[in-house]
């Protein structure tokens, strides 16, 4: 969908203009012309002849033209019949600034459906209600009451708070930032957060996108389509109210560990969006993507004048995982001939705090043209001969020649260096204010250009027995039983090529001796029912039976005792099954969220899974590199791997495991909540077993 009536408009009716000052009609206008927008503007206003020096009409018909783009600022209750005459009159886009819509409740939410509703028939598309405007800064327009038109710049900006778009603005004018395009979506009734992405994606003048969502409209779409931008350019997203979003409780480890939180990780991962926790932190990463080639890779050189910060800015680089660069011998051959002998030529580079301007060009044109040199930190101190004036015009003058490598600086100090930060913001040079806050911005980008470069995505479909599932599925469905049994969750595992431990249900505690000594011993016993989901919590669970006497005595302790702590429960009997062992637990898990589908799990098994909560999330369905990266994501991981001379496990079949959960929960999207749990897996050439599982499905 192209947005251009909102981003190039050559005229624009505001509806609801006023002459009052402090009334949003009229800062929206006087917005308006300050930013010298060069197209025609028409207030419209019934009681008023002129306004600000434009001649006002009653109403959009009496214009004589058609608008490019509308904005409305009317009472909520007059906005359907404003949007009404501007169908009539052929308007194709409007901005509906008015508040008093579906943010106030039940009678708000009414009025916003309606005026869509209005919207979609008569094929105009619609910004808000509820919202700040727009700002198109190439073009001078500033269709809002936010503030002042901010500088031009790469930056696109989305936001679903229209005052927090206010302060950004404010912000980003004290400082210099510049944005291309800023866009307050507000109450999302026609174009919503996608579209807006979308169309920045599409911009020329946007190099990268940045914004503030509270909500995400289409979690299917959202995440496909993110993925092809990020490839493009890249997204920095602030997100806020990250509480799950399912009104059901969980019955699963999965289910309660999986909150919306975890959700929008897994997408921003999967769509390589890079998500940030402050607007400080957005805007740090938005001056370095918007204003410096990207890195080849992760190696950075440091210049400072003074030990202590170079010392600071080397223990960042560790912790962040990026590399040291290794200075080559022409480097620092070239580097002893133009600094000092007291100097340190190797990285950290100290130039010493005697440095003027050219001795800090000299280093960095050197350092720049080290092959082993991806990123240059220059660091600053203001020292009683320090030239920060003058270094920063040398920074800013090597930049504009420089397209290959990023420079990023960190001026330390507040007053003695104000001259030259200021420079370095002109001349569009990232400037940070610690050491810290510069390498982790470098990091972000390395971490990009990884993602970016990353092998095309490549899912297995395993051979599966889909229709014995279909089966099964649709007898609980058809029954209306959300929990399926633990036998025939085995059953539908076993279909899709997991391995299961032998056993049976006994109803009697013969029975119970019967089948283990068909098994052998030891064996393993849960109560069976449909309404006990945690068997361990009631005493349901007795692991290494040994003998019949054994099995006997813990199913008639089980019947005497469970029914005392669970009255209302309907038990069918004590399942006995073969113990496993030789292996370590895992658990792997899905958990469907309403918006994105289903989100896979990994981490220790057993019953410490959501003590320790050493767990890892990804959406599905998923590649075998991605299967084996959430293994590497948690401290389970090591373990695994076999540590202090103990034998691994076989991460391959784990990894393999998960992909193929992963194509049963994509496949049948009946499947709400599944834990394989615990996940018994072995050394290499042994077979994974799922002893136990858990599964709910829903009509869909």
């Amino acid at each position: 969908m192209s947005l251009d009536n909102f981003f190039n408009p050559k005229s624009i009716a505001i509806i609801g203009a006023s002459q009052k000052k402090g009334k949003v009609g009229y800062e929206l206008l006087k917005s308006m012309i300050k930013a010298g927008f060069e197209g025609e503007i028409f207030p419209v206003n019934p009681k008023s002849g002129t306004i600000e020096g434009l001649k006002a009409y009653p109403d959009i018909a009496s214009i004589g033209q058609v608008p490019d783009l509308v904005i409305i600022i009317v009472p909520a209750a007059f906005v359907s019949s404003v949007l009404e005459q501007c169908v009539q009159v052929g308007a194709k886009a409007a901005v509906v600034i008015t508040a008093g819509f579906k943010e106030i409740g039940k009678e708000g939410k009414k009025l916003e459906e309606k005026i869509a509703k209005i919207a979609k028939q008569g094929k105009l598309r619609f910004i808000g209600p509820n919202c700040l405007g727009l700002i198109v800064t190439e073009n001078k327009l500033n269709a809002s009451f936010g503030g002042d038109l901010p500088k031009c710049g790469g930056t696109g900006y989305i936001s679903q708070s229209g005052a927090l778009l206010a302060a950004i603005l404010d912000m980003a004018n004290a400082i210099g930032i510049g944005f291309s395009k800023l866009v307050s979506i507000g109450n999302k009734a026609d174009i919503d957060e996608l579209d807006v992405i979308r169309a920045l994606g599409e911009d020329e003048g946007t190099k990268v996108i940045a914004g503030y969502l509270e909500s995400i409209t289409d979690g299917n779409a959202f995440v496909r389509e993110a993925e092809i931008i990020s490839n493009k350019k890249p997204i920095l997203l602030i997100k806020s109210g990250g509480t799950s979003a399912g009104a059901k409780a969980a019955s699963s480890h999965t289910g309660s560990l999986a909150g919306g939180e975890t959700a929008y990780e897994a997408v921003f991962e999967r769509a390589g969006i890079i998500r940030c926790n402050s607007i400080k932190q957005q805007f740090n990463y938005a001056q370095a993507f918007a204003n410096q080639p990207l890195p080849a890779g992760s190696s950075v050189a440091v210049i400072t004048n003074a030990g202590g910060p170079g010392i600071m800015a080397a223990d960042a680089i560790e912790r962040q995982g990026l590399t040291f660069a290794k200075l080559t011998e022409e480097t620092i051959e070239k580097l002893s001939k133009v600094l000092p002998p007291a100097a340190n030529i190797l990285n950290p580079i100290d130039v010493l705090g005697d440095a003027l301007a050219d001795r800090y060009e000299q280093a960095i044109e050197v350092v720049l043209d080290d092959p082993n040199v991806d990123t240059i930190l220059i660091l600053l101190t203001p020292q009683a001969m320090t030239d920060s004036v003058g270094t920063a015009e040398a920074i800013a003058r090597i930049a504009s020649a420089n397209n290959k490598k990023p420079i990023v600086a960190c001026f330390m100090g507040a007053s003695k260096v104000e001259g030259g930060v200021q420079i370095l913001r002109e001349a569009k040079i990232p400037q940070y204010d610690s050491p810290e806050s510069a390498v982790e911005t470098i990091k972000v980008m390395s971490d990009y250009i990884r993602w970016r470069s990353r092998p095309k995505r490549v899912v297995k479909l395993f051979p599966v027995n889909r229709r014995k599932v279909e089966k099964i599925i649709e007898k609980h469905i058809r029954n209306e039983q959300r929990e399926v049994g633990e036998t025939e969750a085995k059953e539908i595992l076993e279909a899709y090529g997991f391995a299961t431990p032998k056993g049976s249900v006994a109803t009697t505690a013969e029975q119970a001796a019967n089948i283990a000594q068909q098994i052998g011993f030891p064996v393993v016993m849960k109560i069976w029912s449909p309404d006990i989901i945690h068997k361990s919590d009631v005493g349901g669970v007795k692991v290494g039976l040994k003998n019949q006497k054994e099995v006997m005595d813990a199913f008639d302790l089980m019947m005497y005792r469970i029914p005392m702590k669970k009255p209302d429960a309907h038990i069918l009997g004590v399942l006995v099954q073969q113990m496993c062992g030789g292996g370590k637990e895992v658990i792997l898990g899905m958990n469907r969220d309403p918006r994105f589908g289903p989100l896979m799990m990994f981490g220790m098994g057993g019953t410490m899974v959501e003590v320790l909560k050493d767990v890892s999330f990804y959406l599905a369905p998923l590649t075998a590199s991605e299967a084996r990266q959430m293994l590497i994501n948690t401290k389970t991981y090591k373990m695994l791997k076999g540590v202090r001379g103990e034998e691994g496990v076989d991460i391959d079949a784990i990894a393999e495991g998960l992909q193929r959960l992963s194509q049963l929960v994509t496949e049948f999207p009946q499947i709400q909540e599944l834990d394989i749990n615990p996940y018994v897996v072995g050394p290499g050439g042994t077979v994974p077993i799922a002893v136990d599982a858990r599964m709910s499905v829903e009509k869909i």
